[in-house]
């Protein structure tokens, strides 16, 4: 009889064990839960907003275009010209603006000088993607007119040459090559050795000016302000 009582007295124990554990199981899953829900529900800090690009950036970045543009060809001499002629037309009022006001821009300026980069990039595009193209050929002419223009390219990515000097090398440029297509059309598509002769002299005097402009005083950079 004795040990009967023990076998079963001993069952309503284990359940009551039993039933602790569970109770604190569920306990922990819903703390745990309750945790996660809390921790899920914090909120994300927002994303700090991308910082629009300063003036002097959006400049170096029309430049960085203009320079890929000349040198792979799909600037003319002509379209990087009126491009860089535009460009110096807004770093001239600028610097206007900046000597006004203390070296600074108002939020109205700056507001003015980005519709006129606006304006400059989707001219830089526009000329990128017609149908004019810089073609040079394989021909001594064609081959030092490609590396004037690879010199200018660099010089203008490399901030020696400004926009106000690229115009003008670009201008000097335009005129030989339209010489030169003037005289090959007059002699069913070639040149004379003395027309030859006469490109060679003006592409050396170009080569001369190219050299002076991307080492004198002026750059690209000559100032950086933050603003």
């Amino acid at each position: 009889m004795k040990l009967t009582w023990l076998k079963w007295g001993a069952v309503p124990l284990a359940v009551l064990v039993s039933a602790a554990g569970a109770t604190a199981v569920l306990a922990q899953d819903q703390s745990s839960s309750s945790s996660s829900q809390s921790s899920s529900a914090a909120p994300t800090p927002a994303p700090d907003a991308e910082k629009k690009p300063t003036v002097e950036q959006r400049k170096e970045n029309q430049q960085d275009r203009i320079a890929n543009g000349v040198k792979s060809g799909e600037l003319t001499a002509g379209e990087t010209a009126n491009l860089e002629k535009k460009e110096a037309a807004i770093n001239k009022e600028t610097r206007t603006d900046r000597a006004a006001n203390g070296g600074k821009l108002t939020a109205a300026e700056k507001a003015q000088v980005n519709r006129q980069q606006n304006q400059m990039s989707k001219q830089i595009y526009a000329d990128k993607h017609n149908a004019n193209t810089a073609h040079f050929g394989n021909n001594k002419v064609g081959q030092r007119r490609e590396n004037q223009q690879d010199r200018i390219a660099q010089g203008v990515q490399s901030g020696q040459l400004t926009p106000g000097e690229t115009a003008k090398l670009e201008k000097q440029q335009q005129g030989i090559n339209k010489q030169v297509a003037k005289d090959r059309k007059a002699n069913g598509g070639t040149l004379t050795a003395s027309e030859k002769k006469q490109v060679n002299r003006e592409q050396n005097q170009a080569s001369r000016n190219i050299y002076r402009k991307k080492h004198n005083a002026k750059t690209q950079g000559e100032a950086k302000p933050k603003s």
